[in-house]
């Protein structure tokens, strides 16, 4: 993907920053749904799967004009791991109903353990995900993330992750 999913979320999330919040302060705080979040995930490495991966996340209950704060932690199967913090994008105005479409960008520090080289310790995750909301405010998405470090070192080979994510509201 090669940054292909960070640059959606920042053209996204500046897009609607644009339209919808520039009108009464572009980065003004609002309220949020705040949710943990429970995301079981089949990793690709070099275009062969190599596991499963858990992840338990956290979004806050506030946004900074289009960006909520989301923090997260993931183990693989063979022990590698992952935590970071970053910005969530969310848009419910692309279809009428219950359906979303969110982005994040986050970066992190990524512990290899038995994991593959990723190239270093900083590990950028961006994703895409398509979902559902409920009307108690849980939700259920399906996600696509990559993460790499973003040249930052020689090695750069990437990682993805096809998941399925609940989250609740707090």
């Amino acid at each position: 993907m090669d940054g292909a999913l960070a640059a959606f979320f920042i053209i996204t999330s500046l897009t609607d920053m644009a339209l919808n919040d520039c009108p009464t302060g572009c980065l003004a705080t609002t309220d949020a749904p705040a949710r943990l979040s429970f995301q079981l995930g089949d990793v690709r490495f070099d275009e062969d799967r190599i596991g499963k991966e858990f992840y338990v996340g956290y979004d806050a209950g506030q946004k900074h004009g289009p960006f909520q704060t989301t923090i997260g932690a993931s183990v693989t199967e063979d022990g590698a791991g992952w935590i970071g913090a970053g910005g969530k994008w969310t848009s419910t105005d692309i279809w009428s109903g219950p359906f979303f479409l969110e982005s994040t960008l986050m970066p992190g520090i990524y512990f290899q353990s038995d994991g593959p080289d990723l190239g270093g310790s900083l590990q950028f995750r961006s994703s895409i995900g398509v979902g559902f909301a409920f009307e108690g405010g849980a939700t259920v998405t399906v996600a696509y993330d990559h993460r790499s470090n973003a040249d930052t070192d020689v090695t750069n080979p990437g990682l993805e992750v096809l998941s399925i994510r609940y989250a609740m509201p707090l």
